[in-house]
């Protein structure tokens, strides 16, 4: 293995399907950002797909000081074999110190497949990125566990430091269309025959239309709504803000609601303007998906709920009382 110095930039891969860049890429290049500059290194947007020439430049408006595409039919849709032997062959020629890859469906499956071929570590789910001080290595933050306490992982020897951090977590930056960069087309392909899987037919699922990452405001339900029929009362309110519903794992788990709703550990990660938890007692797990929201309402009848403190304003009482007036004034409000 080469020394590890030879290994510098910071990279960040930005999903697409069909041409099109998903949030995440774009959300990563802020704390990737940060991590460049305080290496001193570059940022370094990775774009793999087809057509995507205006995906590299978008990258660098939103922050990338270079990119490098790998543009292809076969890599209009994802597929496992051709995005890994793409990324791997990337990895070996330019030897980045760092990657960074969103906790998607897709990122999920071709990181660890990326890194095991490359025989080096890879931090899955993480919720937050720095700089270990003494080492000087990129510092993965996660929920361990069971979400109740959250783990720094370091990968000291070996590079790069690989990890997935998942939607959300990170606000993109405006674009800033000033910004220019130097961008690098790589001819990589991938056989059809070295392709093992091949999408038959795709079936778009409701849970698609549930947007909780990218939301300004969402109106939460938990265990405290009683029965599955209460989520009337958030999803008026949610209707009110032009919002979105989210819920606990505990409304998910006992069939209330489908999982596509659900903040926390094991659910979405969100950063609304305004998050209102109704009912929801704020175990640790659900804290870990929704604590950097710009401001968080939580009704509660329990005054001394966990959730409380996290929240900008706390109401104590019966949120079928609450959350009706809550929405008639927001309502008198708009009017």
């Amino acid at each position: 293995m080469s020394n590890l110095e030879d290994y510098k930039n910071v990279w960040v891969f930005i999903e697409t399907e069909e041409g099109k860049a998903k949030n995440v890429g774009y959300e990563l290049l802020t704390p990737a950002r940060n991590l460049a500059d305080q290496k001193k290194e570059k940022l370094v947007a990775i774009v793999i797909g087809y057509k995507v020439e205006d995906v590299a430049k978008q990258s660098i408006a939103h922050g990338a000081d270079e990119a490098i595409v790998v543009d292809g039919e076969e890599y209009n849709i994802f597929s496992t074999d051709a995005y890994a032997n793409a990324l791997t062959t990337l990895i070996e020629k330019y030897k980045p110190s760092t990657v960074l890859l969103g906790a998607t469906n897709n990122g999920r499956d071709v990181g660890p497949r990326v890194s095991c071929r490359l025989g080096t570590g890879l931090t899955a789910d993480c919720t937050g990125l720095g700089i270990d001080e003494e080492s000087g290595n990129v510092a993965w933050t996660r929920p361990a566990f069971g979400g109740n306490l959250m783990a720094t992982i370091l990968c000291p020897n070996t590079r790069p430091q690989m990890g997935t951090v998942r939607p959300g977590v990170f606000k993109r930056t405006p674009p800033d269309a000033s910004r220019t960069g130097k961008i690098t087309h790589e001819e990589i392909h991938t056989a059809a025959d070295a392709i093992r899987t091949k999408i038959l037919k795709r079936v778009k699922e409701v849970a698609e239309e549930v947007n909780l990452e990218e939301a300004e405001y969402i109106v939460s339900g938990g265990r405290g709504l009683g029965k599955p029929e209460n989520f009337c009362y958030i999803r008026d309110l949610a209707s009110v803000l032009k919002g979105t519903v989210g819920s606990s794992r505990a409304a998910v788990d006992a069939g209330w609601i489908a999982h596509a709703h659900q903040v926390g550990q094991t659910g979405k990660t969100v950063a609304p303007k305004i998050y209102i938890a109704c009912g929801i007692s704020g175990a640790i797990q659900h804290l870990a998906g929704m604590s950097d929201s710009d401001i968080i309402i939580a009704i509660n009848k329990d005054p001394d709920a966990p959730i409380f403190n996290v929240a900008d304003y706390g109401v104590v009482g019966n949120l079928f009382d609450i959350v009706p007036l809550l929405t008639e004034e927001i309502k008198k409000h708009k009017a």
